[in-house]
């Protein structure tokens, strides 16, 4: 994913204010089955929050991992919480309409 500008990430995060942690990376740490559980409400609703109560130490690491591997993007860190944002392919299917440049 092409990194977002300085603006529509402002936007984004704004957006993920109210929204509550729809992942939760526990004991187990990252699972297959909560990369599965990210790409799906990354489908559903483009921009989550994921809450770390355990590795908590190792957040920008696994953050990291997980931005790479489900093809997101982080837009911010926040005491344990990470936000990030896929754009979904199909315009139909779209959440989030980014702000453009005018």
């Amino acid at each position: 994913m092409k990194t977002l500008p300085g603006s529509v990430r402002t936007y984004l995060r704004g957006l993920a204010h109210h929204l509550k942690p729809a992942i939760l990376i526990g004991q187990n740490g990252l699972t297959p089955g909560q990369f599965h559980e990210i790409n799906v409400a990354l489908d559903q609703y483009e921009l989550i929050k994921i809450r770390f109560n355990s590795f908590k130490e190792q957040k920008k690491e696994l953050t990291a991992q997980i931005a790479e591997e489900t093809g997101s993007e982080l837009l911010g860190l926040i005491g344990n919480i990470a936000i990030i944002y896929r754009q979904q392919p199909d315009p139909e299917k779209r959440v989030i309409e980014l702000p453009v440049k005018s």
